[in-house]
């Protein structure tokens, strides 16, 4: 499989302030109705094969799910078909909560 980086809950909210970040939160539709990162795109990961093309290329793309499991297969798979600067949120949200993370409805 291609690879794909991986980046902390702490390392993340840097990331994510240079604005070229797309955040996608790879869980289920109920999952996600439990709250996300505010600013994730919801991408369940057996629709990514269908709608890879719907991400944008340009920008740096983390995957993340509940517990960093499912958001690495997304990620392998998104750095296999071409996508270069991808990474995988290591703990999911789990982690990203336990840090202080915001969770939003």
């Amino acid at each position: 499989m291609a690879d794909f980086k991986i980046i902390t809950a702490n390392e993340l909210p840097k990331l994510l302030s240079s604005g070229k970040v797309q955040l996608v939160d790879v869980r289920t539709d109920a999952e996600i109705a439990r709250g996300r990162i505010g600013g994730a795109i919801c991408l369940p990961l057996h629709l990514l094969p269908m709608r890879l093309q719907d991400l944008d290329a340009g920008k740096t793309t983390v995957f993340y799910c509940q517990m960093g499991g499912r958001s690495a297969q997304a990620a392998a798979f998104a750095a296999a078909q071409g996508l270069s600067d991808v990474y995988n949120l290591q703990g999911g949200i789990m982690a990203w909560a336990q840090a202080g993370g915001e969770i939003v409805a």
